[in-house]
């Protein structure tokens, strides 16, 4: 009787553990299961030097999206799939900005609002967005004399 209870116990904890494993490895890797709660717009930057898919997206420093993928256009130009909540609304004059965050330097995208009243819808473009300052390009011309 007490070799089965001890048993039945190990059991509950595995299973416990295996739950709350799966439970943290959908969390961390930022998975969507149930629901379509984001809808889709696109950017286009000349360059998105050091921006990767899975970088937030934010505005006033309040995440409400992510990258979802970043590619190149007929015209070789840098498009980025955003992926927003859907109950955050974008004007059409919104701002996109490709940031650094902290010193390790990670890049993300900045949303500036606008004053539109028409809002982006799913599979929009955001018209308005400024390309990343280049550090190296910067210190180049520095050295060279030509700032």
């Amino acid at each position: 009787m007490k070799k089965i209870n001890i048993e039945m116990a190990v059991g509950l904890f595995v299973i416990i553990g295996l739950l709350c494993l799966g439970y943290l490895s959908i969390k961390l890797g930022k998975l969507e299961l149930i629901g379509n709660n984001y809808y889709k717009i696109y950017a286009v930057f000349d360059s998105v030097s050091g921006l990767k898919s899975g970088a937030s997206v934010e505005i006033a420093g309040i995440e409400v999206g992510r990258v979802e993928r970043v590619f190149l256009n007929d015209d070789d130009m840098a498009v980025i799939e955003l992926k927003i909540k859907k109950d955050i609304s974008l004007q059409q004059d919104v701002v996109a900005a490709i940031r650094t965050k902290g010193i390790i330097g990670d890049k993300f995208i900045k949303i500036l609002p606008g004053g539109d009243e028409e809002v982006l819808k799913n599979g929009d473009t955001i018209l308005d967005t400024e390309t990343p300052l280049e550090l190296e390009e910067i210190i180049g011309q520095f050295i060279h004399g030509k700032v």
